[in-house]
């Protein structure tokens, strides 16, 4: 028999809690997505219904007759009321399709998306290796040389690589690389022409599967200056948190121990940074996340035909059912991203449990 309330009460726990577990929490965040998907929607649709104009006027123009303009909204369903247009929207999403273009051929949405998708997908993985490369050789510098000069100069270069403005930063690449050195292309994607067989989209990956290596050289070319871009203006935040986490964790009492038994410095330096990652593998997803759906600066400033300047022509021309379309996958994707990071942080971290 327990002698407080509180030992039965621990005693008990596991019959409590039968769901506490990886997997129950693998399921419950994956159905969080359906409200929070469904409550960006919601807002979406209003927002896109609020503010002036519709797409057939900005398709057509206002110079169109009004009988003309009114036969529009009604093929496109737009003179229904908005609980009507919300609902029939809805059960579309929750079917898988995302209906279609409003303008353009109105071409399906999915397919829209993409053409778009991979584009971007490839910038921001290379960007994102580029960043957290960056940022974990400069980190960790700076935290083995604490107090040093070098340490102050990654410091540095962290704080003015986190506050770089993106098409300032990417048009003085462009100058630099492009226009007086011309050893790298300034915009686009690859040179007309020369696009590899399509198999994943992903240009630098279908030219391997393909063994085209002329269309190789090319795409990582073009691929260079934005991800440059991107890859140093996203390495400060890694630079700054790895250097603080690596500091204390090489300060704790465990660490201490290790050398004092006398342990190599190589395993020593391994376990630390496996205690100092578990933040920055926090920061990787969020980061991850961030560039998929904020890669738009970049995009506009070399020319990039990928989401980003996808979602800013679809919401000039007000097409309603692409905006809202790329907005679902875009909150899914990232859904999915901060699940696989829930994952890996607890791998890492044996401590957490759910």
């Amino acid at each position: 028999m327990p002698l407080f309330p509180s030992d039965k009460f621990l005693s008990q726990t596991p019959q409590t809690y039968p769901m506490s577990s990886l997997p129950a929490y693998i399921i419950t965040r994956f159905l969080m997505v359906i409200p929070t998907v469904l409550i960006l929607l919601t807002i979406v649709f209003l927002i896109l219904r609020i503010i002036p104009g519709d797409p057939i006027t900005a398709m057509v123009g206002q110079k169109v007759p009004e009988e003309v303009l009114e036969k529009l909204r009604h093929e496109a369903g737009l003179d229904k009321p908005y609980h009507e247009q919300y609902i029939e929207y809805l059960k579309g999403v929750f079917t898988g399709d995302l209906g279609k273009s409003m303008i353009w051929g109105k071409r399906p949405v999915i397919a829209e998306i993409m053409d778009h998708f991979p584009a971007t997908l490839e910038l921001t993985i290379f960007g994102f290796i580029l960043s957290v490369l960056i940022g974990v050789a400069t980190g960790s510098i700076a935290a083995f040389r604490r107090g040093s000069k070098v340490d102050s100069g990654m410091r540095i270069y962290s704080i003015v690589a986190y506050t770089l403005f993106i098409p300032w930063f990417g048009m003085l690449l462009q100058m630099l690389f492009g226009v007086y050195l011309k050893v790298l292309p300034i915009g686009g994607r690859i040179t007309p022409g020369n696009t590899p067989e399509t198999i994943t989209g992903l240009y630098v990956l279908d030219s391997i599967l393909t063994l085209n290596f002329n269309s190789l050289i090319d795409a990582l070319a073009h691929l260079a200056l934005p991800a440059i871009t991107l890859g140093i203006v996203l390495s400060g935040a890694y630079t700054r948190l790895l250097r603080n986490n690596l500091i204390d964790v090489l300060s704790q009492d465990f660490i201490k121990a290790y050398r004092a038994r006398g342990v190599r410095n190589r395993k020593v330096v391994f376990h630390a940074m496996k205690n100092a990652f578990i933040p920055v593998v926090t920061l990787m997803g969020l980061q991850f996340a961030i560039l998929l759906a904020g890669a738009v600066l970049t995009e506009s400033t070399f020319s990039w035909p990928g989401m980003g300047t996808f979602l800013i022509e679809r919401i000039e021309y007000r097409d309603y059912t692409s905006v809202q379309g790329a907005i679902v996958f875009y909150a899914v994707f990232v859904a999915l991203i901060s699940l696989v990071v829930d994952v890996i942080y607890a791998l890492l971290d044996p401590r957490i449990r759910y």
